[in-house]
């Protein structure tokens, strides 16, 4: 058992707030992800769990256990850093070994453990190498190795593959998934990278000037972002957002603003209703944007003008421009169209969010 709880947790250096009133309960096993841009408090957060950081007010707890006052290493927890840290005068081995040696484990415990973890990451044949002679995907196996062997109740991983190339980021991240569900130990991860944060968490922190917007699951966020800011962050591309105002006419109600003329769906409408007669913010993500046909309710179209073509092979985004405000839509790769050239699009109706223009929440 590995729960971590944070509880009223802050962090202020002099009259800065870096982290504020933070509660977060971590599941034994859970793999944790904290997500927002740089500055959120997302790693001074992680900083405070492992020790390297001290808490201005409130309790971090492993197992109920209070560990305000406990010195990193008697924590019985193993972090992996963006910059690999390795000893580079030292063999990989030797690197996965140090942190053993140093806690005076038994010679033969320390091969088992080292050559099990070797195992595990697939450079078994690494082992008498030195850091320079190594990739970085593979010195950043080498480190999660040295975390390995340790056995801890709780990995931290600071940006653990941001230093790594787009395919091997990618590639890495599966395996670090598959490395978690082998072993099963409670993990905490900062990332500034969204889709690093969808694919790898079990729940999603998402962070924001210290505080916690919203936690949940990945979907969960993607299909119901608690505000305006989540609604932005998750999610690639980022969602459109339209100021638009609320309108009733014919028993409908409409969301309006020059060159939009869209109809609530009955399904949204009385959550929206009663904003009738004011500004709100209007979410679509691209995906849920399409070139209109026949069978689209003219009610749900508008018209756009093409000004970038980005042909990524899967799909096709198109950076529109609608009366002055840009948005972006996510088509077929099949779909053939021209700079300049003008298009009648349609939002799928299930798909809309509107937000508070003052409180910036989900409405």
């Amino acid at each position: 058992m590995a729960e971590v709880a944070l509880q009223n947790v802050n962090k202020n250096f002099d009259e800065v707030y870096a982290v504020r009133d933070v509660n977060l309960s971590i599941h034994d096993k859970e793999f944790m992800v904290l997500v927002g841009p740089s500055g959120c408090g997302k790693t001074t957060t992680l900083r405070m769990v492992a020790g390297l950081e001290s808490i201005s007010s409130g309790r971090i707890l492993i197992d109920d256990k209070v560990i305000n006052n406990l010195p990193p290493m008697d924590r019985d927890i193993a972090m992996v850093f963006q910059n690999y840290a390795l000893y580079p005068h030292m063999s990989v081995y030797d690197n996965m070994a140090f942190g053993l040696k140093m806690r005076k484990f038994d010679r033969a415990d320390i091969a088992r453990r080292v050559q099990e973890a070797a195992e595990i990451l697939g450079i078994e044949q690494l082992l008498q190498r030195k850091p320079r002679q190594l990739s970085g995907g593979q010195r950043q196996r080498v480190a999660l190795g040295r975390a390995i062997v340790r056995h801890p109740q709780v990995f931290l991983f600071d940006e653990p593959l941001s230093n790594l190339d787009a395919k091997l980021r990618v590639q890495t991240r599966v395996e670090l998934k598959k490395l978690h569900n082998r072993l099963g130990t409670t993990a905490i991860y900062v990332t500034h990278d969204q889709v690093e944060a969808m694919t790898l968490g079990d729940r999603v922190v998402v962070m924001k000037d210290g505080l916690v917007q919203q936690v949940g699951e990945p979907l969960e966020l993607y299909n119901e972002p608690a505000n305006r800011f989540v609604a932005g962050f998750i999610g690639s591309p980022a969602m459109n957002f339209l100021t638009v105002r609320v309108g009733e006419s014919n028993g409908a109600l409409w969301a309006k603003s020059d060159g939009i003329d869209i109809r609530v769906p009955d399904e949204i409408a009385g959550r929206v209703r009663h904003h009738a007669g004011e500004q709100v913010a209007l979410g679509i993500r691209p995906e849920d944007i399409h070139l209109a046909t026949a069978a689209d309710p003219p009610e749900l179209g508008f018209d756009a003008v093409v000004e970038v073509v980005e042909k990524l092979g899967s799909e096709t985004l198109l950076d529109v421009a609608v009366n002055g405000e840009t948005m972006v839509a996510s088509v077929e790769p099949t779909v053939r169209v021209g700079i300049h050239e003008k298009l009648r699009l349609a939002m799928n109706p299930a798909r809309m969010h509107f937000f508070d223009m003052s409180s910036e929440m989900a409405i």
